[in-house]
């Protein structure tokens, strides 16, 4: 980053901080825990939205229609969350990260390449989605404990949807 546009967000992140009247001493340690643990949210989906893009593309077979709509609307979904994500990161003074290759390192959720059949592709997303909802519980119980609100609540939507998604896609597989 630019030293001194890297200077000018710190203090707007501060004056932000001083302006809501939240104790910078206190929360910097509560913040930075929270982020690490949000960048880890963040790159799980990074790589889980790389994974569902390819499922759109190389879906085949009898479920293709159903299935690559259906993928479309996950990888959609799942890019929102990325940039709400990264803009909670930020809302509490931290950095998210931003490099592919970081994502890689930290994901729990791993690449994947050539799935195209409906079993594989939706056992993927359900392994994926299993992996996002032990994260955001663990986000919210942090979030929770800190009083953060707004992190709790974000991760209360996601974890309702996610959890949605799990047993509908479960009931696919039958």
């Amino acid at each position: 980053m630019i030293p001194e546009l890297d200077g000018i967000l710190c203090r707007r992140n501060k004056e932000t901080i001083k302006y809501l009247k939240i104790d910078i001493m206190e929360t910097t340690k509560i913040n930075k825990e929270l982020s690490k643990e949000l960048n880890l949210l963040l790159a799980n989906l990074q790589v889980f939205y790389a994974n569902v893009r390819g499922f759109h593309w190389n879906i085949k077979g009898e479920k293709f229609f159903e299935l690559h709509l259906k993928f479309e609307e996950l990888y959609n979904d799942t890019l929102l969350k990325v940039d709400e994500v990264a803009e909670r990161i930020l809302t509490l003074s931290e950095t998210p990260h931003h490099r592919f290759s970081d994502y890689v390192k930290l994901a729990e959720i791993k690449e994947t390449s050539k799935l195209s059949s409906a079993k594989d592709t939706v056992k993927n997303v359900l392994d994926s989605l299993k992996v996002l909802i032990k994260e955001e519980k663990k986000i919210l119980k942090a979030a929770s404990k800190a009083g953060d609100e707004v992190t709790n609540s974000l991760m209360s939507d996601y974890l309702k949807e996610h959890e949605k998604m799990a047993w509908m896609y479960s009931s696919f597989l039958g």
